[in-house]
């Protein structure tokens, strides 16, 4: 139980540091000053070779500096790293039971009980 708490202790700090970087970093930054990814610069070639471009889409959501946007990116790339790793570590640990027991692990099945005790 101890871990747990540790656990959600550490997942509430973290957004408690991005929330408070969205409004500590916001009001400090210059939009200028903003770093320019690959979006950018895919944005700014496409408009250089042909001047008429009207974007598809506009985003619904523009964070206040290049640093937020930046740790927003890294924090997606940690989530999807973690659900990966979820998902591979939970597959291998199936392929190990089974490769113990030669038998499929099931859903719905139940430890085995003694009952002449």
């Amino acid at each position: 139980m101890k871990k747990m708490t540790v656990n959600i202790l550490l997942v509430v700090a973290l957004v408690a540091i991005f929330g408070i970087s969205f409004v500590v970093g916001g009001g400090h930054t210059d939009p200028e000053e903003r770093f320019v990814g690959t979006d950018s610069a895919a944005t700014s070639q496409i408009e250089a070779s042909n001047p008429g471009y009207v974007p598809w889409f506009t985003p619904f959501f523009q964070p206040e500096s290049g640093e937020i946007e930046s740790g927003l990116f890294a924090l997606q790339a940690g989530v999807g790293g973690t659900v990966l790793g979820f998902a591979i570590g939970g597959l291998w640990g199936r392929r190990r039971a089974e490769g113990a027991t030669g038998k499929p692990i099931s859903a719905d099945a139940q430890p085995a009980t003694d009952l002449t005790a």
